[in-house]
């Protein structure tokens, strides 16, 4: 059994570490993106869809006023081909503003309901945004630290080499008397 450990690849782990990184990176910003459009969306919902179906209601309701008014000076009139026009007329009006109503009523659903569905959903991505950030990213350093441990141990002479001075061949061979470097004469 060897006494020394068996690193055969210090680039294999910094190879590793820097595809993890490079995964954090990107990870990061594809939860970010999706935050920005739960924000997106919510803001659609809530605010713009709102107001653009309130909108259309005020105005088809007054279109709708405007063919009733219609139909009911058609049906003053002496002419009855032109009662038919206008109550087709105001029942298509009459459509189109139940229908912008029930989209308004949708949009006004979805966003009581938003809260509901997505935030949890929300709170997961922030949830996976605090582990990435937190624990890969520690574990990112230490990598970085072990290859640097591993490095040092690497380069450390092993025992029993020329660079280990307490594995130094003396100077004595073994039989041999010891050599007295001040002779007496």
């Amino acid at each position: 059994m060897s006494s020394r450990a068996q690193v055969t690849s210090l680039e294999a782990l910094e190879a590793f570490r820097a595809s993890l990184i490079v995964y954090i990176t990107r990870a990061q910003r594809v939860l970010d993106e999706v935050s920005d459009e739960v924000t997106r969306t919510r803001l659609w919902v809530q605010d713009d869809q709102r107001e653009h179906w309130e909108r259309e209601v005020r105005r088809r309701a007054r279109i709708y006023e405007e063919r009733q008014g219609e139909l009911f000076s058609a049906r003053l009139s002496p002419l009855h081909g032109a009662i038919q026009s206008e109550q087709l007329a105001a029942q298509k009006a009459r459509r189109a503003l139940d229908d912008a109503t029930d989209r308004l009523n949708a949009v006004k659903r979805w966003g009581r309901q938003f809260e509901n569905r997505v935030e949890p959903l929300a709170r997961e991505v922030d949830r996976l945004r605090d582990f990435l950030s937190a624990h890969l990213g520690r574990a990112a350093q230490s990598l970085h630290e072990t290859i640097r441990l591993l490095r040092d141990y690497a380069e450390l002479a092993p025992p029993g080499s020329a660079a280990d001075p307490s594995s130094a061949p003396s100077a004595v061979e073994p039989g041999s008397p010891p050599h007295n470097p001040v002779s007496p004469s």
